[in-house]
C-alpha cells in the first residue's frame, strides 16, 4: 500500500493506495469516528458491485453503516438529488461529529462532498473513489459541487475530505471507455508539469490499460501525488492550482454541449480533446511546436481513446457556441477568460490574454475535420 499525505494543517488527510483497501475500510476509517456508525451515499452500478465489500470491511471492525443507493450518471449532480442526500443523512440523524462515505466515482464524490459541506454547516466525509477518474483527481483536493444548466460544477464549495481510500482492485471491475477517461486526467499531469511522467506513461500505457496492477497504482500514486502538490500550494485555486484545469475550459463546454450526455461523451475523454485543443491553440499562438499536440495525440490514439471533435458522435454548436459555452466557465475573472496554455509538453501556464480570434480560429479548424 503507498501513501500519499496531503498537509493542510487542520485539514491536513492521507490517501492511500493499494489493492485490498475495502476490505480494511473498517480499520482505517474506525479512527476518525466518535461513534462506530457511518453513512454511505453511492449509486446502483458501484453498490452492486462492490457495496456488500465495503459494509463487510467496515463490519469487521465494528462499524455500522446504512447505504443510500442512487441513480448513476452525472444528471446525480442536481438540487433535487442534492436535496435528496442531505434530507436522508439528516433522517438518518448525521451529526456533525459523524462520517459520511462518498462511495463512487467522480459524480459521487462531488455530490456527497458538498452534501457533507452544508449538512449542519458541515460533517467529515471520506472519500472511497471506485473510478481511475476519481482515483486520480476529484476525490483529492477538496473540490466539490453540483452542475447548472449554465455550466458544470458551478454551485459547490471547498471541503477536503478526512481520508481517501483508493483501492486499486476494484479498477478492474470498470469498462474500457470508463477506464480510458480516467485515462485522460492522468495524462494531464505529464502534460501540465512534468514530461518525464509523460514518458513514462507512453511506455508503459497500454500495459497499464491492459491490467497491470503494479502499473496502475504507480500512475496513481504518481497523479496524486503531482495534485496533492499543487493544492497545498494553492488550495482555492487563487493561482499554481488553475494548471489543474488543462483542458478543462474547453472540455466542459463540449460536456454542456452534449447535455452532460455520457453515452456522447465522458468527463475524462472531454479533457482529453480539450487538452488537445489547448495544445493546438499553443501552438497557433507560436508558444509551442506543432510536435507538442500531435505528440499527444498520437498516444491518446495508441491508447484507444477520443482526441478529437471528429470522435465525439452527434451534432455540436458552432464555434460561436461553443466559445459561449465556455464563457461560463469558473475560470472566467473579471469577464475575461484564463486558459491553460503550453510552451511543450510538462510546462503549462495559466494566460489571460488570449485573443478570442485564435480560440475561435482552433474551433472551427476542429469542426471543419468532423
Amino acid at each position: 500500500m503507498q501513501k500519499v499525505h496531503v498537509p493542510l494543517g487542520a485539514r491536513a488527510y492521507d490517501i492511500l493506495i493499494g489493492p485490498g483497501l475495502l476490505a480494511r475500510a473498517g480499520a482505517e476509517i474506525a479512527p476518525l469516528l466518535s461513534r462506530p456508525r457511518v453513512a454511505i451515499v453511492t449509486e446502483k452500478r458501484v453498490a452492486g458491485l462492490h457495496l456488500a465489500a465495503l459494509e463487510a470491511g467496515l463490519a469487521a471492525a465494528g462499524i455500522e453503516s446504512e447505504a443510500l443507493v442512487l441513480e448513476p450518471g452525472e444528471g446525480a449532480k442536481s438540487w433535487p438529488v442534492l436535496e435528496r442526500v442531505v434530507e436522508w443523512l439528516l433522517g438518518q440523524k448525521i451529526e456533525r461529529g459523524d462520517v459520511v462515505l462518498a462511495f463512487g466515482g467522480g459524480v459521487i464524490g462531488d455530490l456527497a462532498g458538498f452534501a457533507s459541506a452544508i449538512l449542519r454547516r458541515g460533517v467529515r466525509f471520506v472519500q472511497i473513489p471506485t473510478s481511475l477518474l476519481a482515483q486520480v483527481d476529484s476525490s483529492v483536493g477538496g473540490k466539490t459541487g453540483i452542475n447548472s444548466p449554465h455550466g458544470k460544477n458551478l454551485i459547490g464549495a471547498f471541503h477536503q475530505p478526512s481520508l481517501v481510500l483508493a483501492d486499486i482492485a476494484v479498477l478492474g471491475t470498470l469498462a474500457a471507455r470508463d477506464f480510458l477517461a480516467g485515462y485522460g486526467e492522468v495524462v494531464k499531469y505529464g502534460c501540465l508539469g512534468d514530461l518525464a511522467f509523460f514518458e513514462w506513461l507512453e511506455a508503459h500505457g497500454p500495459a497499464l490499460a491492459a491490467g497491470d496492477m503494479d502499473l496502475r497504482e504507480e500512475a496513481v500514486r504518481r497523479s496524486v501525488q503531482a495534485k496533492a502538490d499543487i493544492v497545498v500550494a494553492d488550495e482555492r485555486e487563487h493561482g499554481v492550482r488553475a494548471l489543474l484545469n488543462l483542458g478543462h475550459t474547453f472540455g466542459h463546454a463540449l460536456e454542456a454541449a452534449t447535455g452532460y450526455d455520457g453515452a456522447r461523451l465522458l468527463h475524462g475523454e472531454g479533457v482529453a480533446i480539450g487538452m488537445v485543443l489547448a495544445f493546438e491553440l499553443s501552438a497557433r499562438l507560436g508558444l509551442m511546436a506543432q510536435e507538442g499536440p500531435s505528440r499527444l495525440r498520437a498516444h491518446l490514439a495508441e491508447m484507444g481513446m477520443k482526441k478529437d471533435l471528429a470522435d465525439i458522435p452527434g451534432t455540436l454548436p458552432d464555434a460561436e457556441g461553443l466559445l459561449a459555452l465556455m464563457a461560463q466557465d469558473k475560470k472566467v475573472v473579471a469577464g475575461k477568460m484564463r486558459y491553460v496554455l503550453a510552451r511543450g509538453i510538462g510546462e503549462a501556464f495559466v494566460a489571460e490574454d488570449v485573443e478570442a480570434e485564435a480560440v475561435r480560429a482552433v474551433l472551427e479548424e476542429a469542426l471543419a475535420a468532423r
